[in-house]
């Protein structure tokens, strides 16, 4: 495992390469550089890294949170990963198996990866560890994910957070722990990677489903049977894959997904409401500056269902509405005539 480095502070602290220079991996630059570790951030695009670097503030993705001097800002990925005890991946899903490519020309092969992202690649079906470990050629005991309820917006204002840092070596998961608690940032460890990387990920479809019965002008009745329907889905895809039923009554499962399906905050609950209104997805996605992962991780979620076998009516009708414009009142119509049954988990 990774370690050794002294970071700026000479506490000893772990040396970090930020990959993604979003609201997220901004937000976890910020927290990091706060609690002494030597920070080096990669945004992809570079008019946005040097405006970062002139600003010192990520003006498109987190106004009003000042980028300490301390931080290295670049769009050089050479430049922000060698040296680094922890390689922290915080971009879309879509591009993370060309990051870790790239990514991993430039690593010693001793780094402890951490994922940040949540999402399902389309194509292969693969959980974004899945990928760091075929692509990056990084052993499973090497690679952690960081995921729960955790809004950027929140975790820069320092606003009490808890979060997970799971990996199937524990080890390895309490040394992400180490690395990233603070006292606002509370970080816990769980060893159920495909239970934690499937709730943070499939939360997302749910949390468009949620913003579309908001946007339909519906009320508490209905969004708390969403909420408990989907999780049940959600488990009943994890534990078919292997995971443990427990892990989504925690941050990753219905931690994360209360947080997603109600905040202001979230972009995906945004898309479903604005499609609650009637506009359509191509429209609402041109306007936005930033991911909604859930419209991808639909597809994959459906995907998912069919190779597992596994019942998800509320992602199935979620993908109709998003890709076969189906109309939100007639998929909530379907959902709710479904034939009776008793209520169970799967």
């Amino acid at each position: 495992m990774a370690g050794g480095s002294k970071s700026k502070g000479g506490n000893g602290g772990a040396k970090i390469g930020v990959l993604g220079g979003g609201s997220w991996g901004t937000a976890l630059a910020v927290l990091l550089d706060g609690r002494g570790q030597e920070v080096s951030m990669w945004e992809f695009f570079e008019e946005r890294a040097d405006a970062m670097k002139k600003t010192r503030e990520n003006k498109a993705m987190l106004p009003g949170i000042k980028i300490p001097e301390s931080i290295t800002v670049t769009s050089d990925m050479a430049e922000a990963i060698p040296g680094s005890d922890i390689v922290l991946l915080v971009v879309p899903s879509h591009v993370m198996r060309d990051t870790v490519k790239a990514a991993a020309l430039l690593m010693k092969g001793n780094e402890t990866v951490v994922v940040a992202t949540k999402g399902v690649e389309q194509k292969t079906l693969k959980r974004m560890s899945e990928i760091v470990e075929e692509v990056g050629g990084v052993p499973q005991e090497r690679i952690a994910v960081l995921v729960g309820p955790s809004h950027a917006e929140e975790v820069a204002r320092e606003l009490p957070t808890a979060i997970v840092s799971s990996s199937l070596n524990e080890d390895t998961a309490r040394y992400v722990q180490q690395n990233f608690a603070t006292p606002m940032f509370r970080v816990y460890t769980n060893t159920d990677i495909v239970g934690v990387e499937i709730g943070v990920a499939v939360k997302n479809v749910i949390a468009i489903a949620a913003g579309i019965t908001d946007g339909l002008g519906f009320g508490d009745n209905t969004k708390g049977a969403l909420l408990t329907r989907g999780l049940a889905e959600i488990t009943r895809l994890g534990v078919k894959m292997g995971a443990r039923q427990q892990t989504f009554a925690g941050l990753a499962g219905i931690g994360d997904l209360i947080t997603t399906c109600t905040s202001q905050h979230s972009r995906n609950r945004f898309v479903g409401q604005e499609l609650g209104k009637g506009r359509k997805l191509k429209d609402i996605l041109d306007g936005m500056v930033m991911i909604a992962e859930g419209v991808k991780t639909t597809r994959s979620a459906v995907g998912l269902a069919g190779k597992y076998d596994v019942e998800m009516p509320i992602s199935e009708e979620v993908n109709s509405i998003l890709f076969e414009d189906k109309s939100p009142k007639e998929a909530i119509k379907d959902l709710m005539l479904r034939s009776p049954k008793p209520e169970v988990w799967w």
